[in-house]
């Protein structure tokens, strides 16, 4: 069976959607007068400054409707995930030092999260890290635990980017609110996956990110609530009221509010499709394949993620082959691709070194087809095969 090549585009079946996505022609459309004509400074007064204005003006009501915000102004536009982690991080617990320096987080969170808690531990701020049950969730009881008197903020993901395990925020949320303790949640995988509402998941902090969600790289954006104080990290004018200082991305930020936008009502029709795809795939494989082993939830997990530990293989010489055959995977984060060491997720739930080794994650997206999932159902077991014959120890 053959895939059509699209665009004349090296790979054909792309299933590495918790990497990045494809952006939507509609968002790409969105931005498209902002890097043409209507090319003024947000800031500025005259009719393309407004222009401009209105652009993120737009965005960001969307973006607040859909995380049900109490008003639009608790959006601030970040220029990725990422920083939206390190402002809520960094900027929540500059805020309050006066009244603690401890904060919990957990063993399987994206480096984001966990490199930004290493680097303020010298300035002085104590962090527990919560490992999680052999599934990779933390449970709402571990968090608990964890808590001190001085504990000034708890960030904890919604779902993992790996496993695609979903942990139980609102519980977390409940216990956090009762402790008065501010609580942040990495929502960029899970946003327009599943529903994500802030007042339903209480949290304080909720980082999110466009190009996850068919929207522009370099776009991202950090949920504020009302009344909840943090610091800057960039300084210099008023943008993004007074949070993060720096001309807007305008263009991007169009972008992200219109894949938003489609994405959103969408959520549950594709949500439901891509478990289909997802079980058609995980049960698939397990049938035609011996030694493999989920690594995650079984259910409690994005409709769009599974992860493999296929036995007596090495997973970047299986991506390579595969992608040489015209399917895209990962054996993990897309930001520790490349680095040869085993996840730490996966570490972290308890998982052998050698089945860490060989993982593999499949992560499908609203494009992905059933004549995609048939074809890397033929390939993967033929891959697998050929790797384990050539890593197989020489007759004495």
């Amino acid at each position: 069976m053959t895939i059509d090549r699209v665009g004349g585009d090296a790979v054909d079946v792309y299933l590495d959607n918790n990497a990045t996505t494809r952006v939507a022609p509609e968002a790409l459309e969105a931005m498209l007068p902002y890097l043409r004509n209507q090319y003024g400074n947000a800031s500025s007064a005259h009719s393309r400054g407004r222009e401009a204005k209105k652009a993120l003006d737009l965005s960001r009501e969307t973006i607040a409707r859909v995380l049900g915000a109490s008003q639009a102004e608790c959006i601030c536009f970040t220029g990725s995930g990422t920083e939206a982690i390190n402002l809520a991080i960094k900027g929540a617990v500059s805020a309050r030092r006066g009244k603690g320096n401890h904060i919990v987080t957990s063993a399987v969170e994206h480096p984001a999260v966990l490199n930004t808690c290493k680097s303020i531990r010298s300035l002085g701020y104590e962090v527990t890290y919560v490992k999680p049950d052999s599934t990779g969730r933390v449970a709402a009881g571990s968090v608990a635990e964890a808590l001190r008197a001085d504990t000034i903020l708890v960030s904890i993901m919604h779902a993992n980017n790996e496993t695609g395990t979903i942990n139980p925020l609102r519980e977390i949320g409940t216990i956090t609110k009762e402790r008065n303790v501010l609580f942040h949640a990495d929502a960029v995988q899970s946003f327009c996956k599943l529903p994500v509402t802030v007042d339903d998941l209480h949290v304080d902090l909720l980082s999110i990110s466009a190009h996850k969600v068919h929207g522009p790289k370099g776009v991202g954006a950090l949920y504020i609530r009302e009344g909840v104080t943090i610091h800057p990290l960039i300084h210099g004018g008023r943008h993004e009221g007074n949070l993060r200082a720096g001309t807007e991305n305008v263009a991007g930020i169009a972008g992200m509010g219109e894949a938003v936008r489609l994405n959103w009502p969408a959520l549950e029709r594709n949500s439901r499709r891509m478990m289909a795809l997802r079980g058609r795939l995980e049960h698939g494989l397990r049938e035609r394949v011996t030694g493999v082993t989920l690594n995650g939830h079984p259910d409690e997990r994005l409709p769009n993620t599974v992860n493999l530990s296929f036995e007596n293989i090495e997973a970047q010489a299986c991506i390579l082959e595969l992608d040489r055959r015209g399917v895209a995977v990962s054996s993990g984060s897309a930001c520790t691709s490349g680095s040869g060491k085993p996840s730490h997720v996966l570490l972290a739930m308890g998982i052998p070194c050698e089945a860490c080794r060989g993982s593999l994650r499949f992560s499908l997206g609203t494009l992905t087809t059933d004549e995609e999932i048939d074809y890397v159902l033929e390939i993967v077991p033929d891959v697998v095969s050929k790797l384990r014959e050539a890593s197989a120890p020489a007759p004495a």
